[in-house]
């Protein structure tokens, strides 16, 4: 039986804080499988993010183990890490995250030039014409709507055809019908790539799209569908 591109096996996550140490994630056991899409609900503080940022080994688990594409991200060091999320990973953020002092295809080239791959603006170019931006090329980001910032920012994230993509609220930030729009293209250029897919939504329409829904209540696993 294949291994699973993500497994959680007893992770915990515990921060210290001023009135002493806070339990985030309490001994969660989870595995998603290759070309898989999993949705995370629950209610805000439930540890959503903070589960999803230990997948892309952006947080580092207090207890419990955690591997991706076979390798053991608890036991790497940041340079390792950082290594394996260039090569295997991308992230779409609520906020988009884009440069701005950067260009829309300069900011999808970037995670193409740091692998090093000599037809970077090709294929951002190529990114932006799949989520209908090619004629935004040479705008900045102040100069595009919401809904357009993170189609770029869905382009950055593709362009590289990442094993993994996680999404934290990647339509949080936009009205519905954009949203929906950005549904779309994300379930699209996934199910093209055969990208593993995690995204962490309050939208039950979002998360209805996915192959399957977890839910996390107080840190813990409460049900998986």
């Amino acid at each position: 039986m294949p291994e699973p591109v993500l497994s959680l096996d007893d992770v915990r996550l515990t921060l210290r804080s001023n009135a002493g140490p806070v339990e985030i994630l309490r001994g969660l056991t989870l595995a998603v499988d290759k070309a898989e899409t999993v949705g995370l609900v629950g209610p805000s503080g439930s540890g959503k993010s903070s589960l999803l940022m230990l997948m892309g080994g952006l947080e580092r688990a207090t207890g419990g183990r955690v591997r991706a594409l076979g390798q053991d991200l608890s036991a790497m060091g940041e340079d390792a890490l950082a290594r394996f999320r260039r090569d295997n990973l991308s992230v779409v953020f609520q906020s988009f995250h884009l440069i701005p002092t950067m260009t829309a295809l300069e900011n999808v080239a970037i995670p193409l030039e740091l692998a090093r791959r000599t037809d970077a603006m090709e294929q951002a170019t190529a990114g932006l014409e799949a989520v209908g931006l090619r004629d935004r090329a040479h705008h900045y980001p102040s100069q595009l709507s919401g809904g357009e910032q993170q189609r770029v920012a869905l382009a950055r994230a593709l362009a590289p055809r990442p094993a993994i993509l996680l999404a934290d609220e990647p339509t949080g930030n936009l009205d519905e019908a954009t949203g929906r729009q950005i549904s779309d293209l994300l379930f699209g250029m996934v199910r093209d790539s055969g990208t593993t897919l995690v995204l962490v939504t309050h939208a039950p329409e979002l998360a209805a799209r996915c192959d399957r829904t977890i839910r996390l209540r107080d840190g813990r696993l409460e049900q998986a569908a």
